[in-house]
């Protein structure tokens, strides 16, 4: 059977946080490249976003990197008090458990971010007479970037 110290325990618990900060980071990212999309017609005018550097300079996204903090900060110390009298099959499965709940507080705290920046894009879009608009890195060339006034709806 395997001995493991409280040391090791809280080693391993600090180094499972800082995987899942990572991970709930790269998931928010690779969520904001859902908006790829392809234009075929010569004619339309097509607008093009950084929509990462758009959620990045977005002003909720402060607030909610600090709830989602919190939120990790508090799950790691229940899994550090709760864990520690459990086997190691408990232990992991504890922590499965814990990792979806802070996955779901994640996607509680971005979703409204991208709904809002949806909102701006088509509004955006709409002023502009843009028919559509592509990720930037979707795009080899040409289109209009509307990044920057996005960025400034959204801080208003």
């Amino acid at each position: 059977m395997l001995q493991v110290g409280k040391k090791q325990v809280k080693i391993f618990s600090i180094i499972i946080a800082l995987i899942f900060v990572g991970s709930v980071a790269a998931i928010g990212v690779s969520q904001m490249g859902a908006m790829t999309s392809t234009a075929s017609a010569a004619s339309t005018s097509i607008g093009v976003i950084d929509y990462r550097e758009a959620m990045n300079q977005s002003p909720d996204l402060a607030a909610a990197n600090e709830q989602m903090q919190a939120a990790v900060e508090q799950a790691k110390a229940d899994f550090e008090a709760k864990s520690a009298d459990m086997d190691d099959n408990a232990k992991a499965e504890y922590y499965q458990q814990t990792q979806q709940r802070l996955q779901a507080k994640q996607q509680e705290l971005i979703e409204p971010i991208t709904q809002k920046i949806d909102e701006q894009v088509k509004a955006v879009a709409e002023a502009k007479g843009l028919s559509v608009v592509i990720d930037k890195n979707a795009v080899v060339y040409g289109g209009q970037d509307i990044t920057q006034d996005v960025i400034r709806k959204l801080a208003k």
